[in-house]
C-alpha cells in the first residue's frame, strides 16, 4: 500500500497515516470469503503483507493463517496498523518496519504473499525474484488493485479534481498515471517470474462516499495535500463540501468500483 519502486516510502506517505488508517475503504468481506475458498486458507501457514499498510488485508486474513508478517517501510503506518489488530482482537501478526528492497531478510518462508495497492510502486521483476526464494512450493502472490477515487468516473470526482487544481500549484495538481502506467502489465511481469500461471478475477461493486470521507481519503493519498494546503485547509475543504453538496444535497456520493485481483502461482 505505501511503497515505492526502490522500496522505501520515501516521505510520499509521510503524515498520512492518521487519515489511511480511518478513511481508506476496506476490501468487502465477499473479497476475503473468496480468497480463502480459492487458497484453502485453513489456520495454517504463513503471510506476508508487503506494503501493509494500516492492515486492511493483514488483519482480516491473519485469522486464516498460523501467522502473519505486515511490512511496511511508513513506521506510523504500522502503529495504525497494530491499533488496528488490536481492536480485531488479532494477536498472530508481527509488523515489520521495511520495504521491498529489504527482501529476502530473514523474515523465513510463507504459503501466501499479499500487495494490495502497492505493487506498482515497486521494482516488480526485483520483488518477484527474491519472493521466489520465500513462497513455499505451493504457495501464491495475491495483488489485489481496486479503482482510486482520485481517478475520476463521476461528476462528483471530477468536481473535487477540479477543487483539487485550483488550489494546488501546477507541479503538484491531480495525475491519473501511476508508476506502472507505460510500463508492462502487472499480468506481463508475472509471466517472466517463477510465479507465471496467473488467475485474474475482476469484480465491480458501488461504494458510498460521504463527503468526510471523501475529504479524509484525499488527504490519505501519496500527494501531501493536507501539507500542502497548509493554513489553506480550512478553505480547501469548505470549497469541496459546498461543491459536493450542490451536486447531491443529500452528501452521498457513488463510486462505480473494479477490483481487480491476480493470484499467481508456480504451475
Amino acid at each position: 500500500m505505501t511503497e515505492t519502486a526502490d522500496g522505501t516510502s520515501a516521505d510520499l506517505f509521510a503524515g498520512t497515516a492518521w487519515h489511511y488508517a480511518r478513511y481508506r475503504p476496506d476490501y468487502p468481506q465477499w473479497f476475503f470469503d473468496d480468497l480463502v475458498r480459492r487458497l484453502q486458507l485453513d489456520g495454517t501457514g504463513r503471510l506476508l503483507d508487503l506494503g501493509c499498510g494500516t492492515g486492511q488485508l493483514t488483519v482480516p486474513l491473519a485469522r486464516h493463517v498460523a501467522d502473519a508478517v505486515g511490512m511496511d517501510p511508513e513506521p506510523t503506518m504500522l502503529a495504525e496498523a497494530a491499533r488496528r489488530a488490536e481492536a480485531a482482537g488479532v494477536a498472530n501478526v508481527t509488523w515489520v518496519q521495511g520495504g521491498s528492497a529489504d527482501l529476502p531478510g530473514e523474515l523465513g518462508g510463507f504459503r501466501l504473499v499479499t500487495m494490495g495497492r502497492s505493487f506498482h510502486w515497486m521494482d516488480r521483476a526485483e520483488v518477484l525474484a527474491a519472493l521466489s526464494g520465500m513462497v513455499e512450493e505451493n504457495g501464491a502472490i495475491v495483488l489485489a488493485n481496486d479503482s482510486c477515487l482520485v481517478r475520476p468516473a463521476t461528476a462528483w470526482q471530477l468536481a473535487i479534481e477540479e477543487v483539487q487544481s485550483r488550489f494546488l500549484a501546477p507541479e503538484h495538481r491531480s495525475g491519473r498515471s501511476t508508476v506502472a502506467d507505460g510500463r508492462e502489465s502487472h499480468e506481463e511481469v508475472l509471466a517472466r517470474s517463477a510465479f507465471p500461471r496467473v488467475h485474474r478475477t475482476v469484480h465491480e461493486f458501488e461504494r458510498s462516499w460521504t463527503v468526510e470521507q471523501a475529504i479524509g481519503y484525499l488527504y490519505s493519498t501519496s500527494l501531501p495535500l493536507y501539507r500542502l494546503l497548509g493554513g489553506r485547509r480550512a478553505a480547501f475543504e469548505r470549497e469541496v463540501t459546498d461543491t459536493l453538496l450542490a451536486i447531491d444535497p443529500g452528501g452521498r456520493f457513488i463510486e462505480p468500483v473494479t477490483l481487480e485481483v491476480l493470484t499467481a502461482t508456480r504451475r
